[in-house]
């Protein structure tokens, strides 16, 4: 049931799909009742999310964005424009209101600037468009125990390249504080269920996604963007410097 593994660089169980964790059943299904003409991806990789856009979708436009180009030559391959930036300190290639659908599925738990990033998410975002976001659950079921007796989440080691952690309600809050004026968390789902196998995984998360060991949010975003992310660290000033890029406090 257990491998051994460096902590934090991969799971020790041996009695999961993987791939669960990344949710793509659920993109799937959602992204076939969306209209796409232009989607993103953050953090693509090589392009597996975005596949199941173009599935959906034979006509969109599919660009994958990550920080380096390694992938370039399969993304290009398979359809998908390759742009290579890093998405904490430089701006997004797209003009205000073009994109339909943005994808960040396992990305935003590696970075630090979710302010900067949201900003330009949204900026890009056509009114009625939508962020696919997918990260892992700190108050997963599995998670929960291992703080009952004395050991850390899973999905926070300080030796592991995760920095920053989510749960439903903390994201939730977030997006309505923050976003409540242009934005609205529209679904909300749970994928992979340690330390289950695949059928029974996805039974669990289906009916209990709070617990899931991946959550994910469908975040629609209902008005014009006013730069609203950036402002509010102006306002309060969180004890931390966030990048605002140029705009406020940094």
């Amino acid at each position: 049931m257990f491998k051994k593994v460096i902590p934090g660089t991969d799971s020790r169980l041996t009695s999961v799909d993987h791939n669960e964790t990344y949710g793509r059943h659920i993109l799937d299904h959602l992204s076939k009742g969306l209209r796409v003409q232009v989607g993103v991806d953050l953090g693509c990789g090589n392009g597996d999310d975005l596949m199941i856009v173009k599935k959906n979708h034979p006509q969109a436009r599919c660009i994958g964005i990550d920080i380096g180009d390694w992938n370039r030559e399969k993304l290009v391959g398979r359809g998908i424009e390759s742009v290579s930036i890093n998405i904490e300190s430089q701006l997004l290639p797209f003009e205000n209101e073009t994109i339909d659908l943005i994808i960040a599925n396992q990305v935003l738990e590696h970075t630090k600037e979710i302010f900067f990033i949201n900003h330009e998410v949204f900026r890009t975002l056509k009114v009625g468009g939508y962020l696919y976001l997918g990260v892992p659950n700190v108050l997963s079921l599995h998670n929960r125990i291992l703080g009952l007796i004395g050991m850390h989440p899973t999905s926070a080691k300080m030796i592991s390249a995760h920095v920053r952690v989510f749960s439903k309600r903390d994201t939730i809050l977030f997006y309505a504080q923050v976003a409540g004026n242009f934005a609205f968390v529209e679904g909300f789902y749970g994928s992979q269920f340690y330390p289950f196998p695949k059928t029974w995984a996805r039974r669990f998360a289906a009916r209990l996604p709070s617990l899931a060991v991946s959550i994910f949010f469908l975040i629609r975003k209902t008005a014009r963007y006013e730069g609203e992310f950036l402002d509010w660290l102006s306002r309060y000033r969180l004890e931390t410097n966030f990048f605002t890029g140029g705009r406020g406090q940094e």
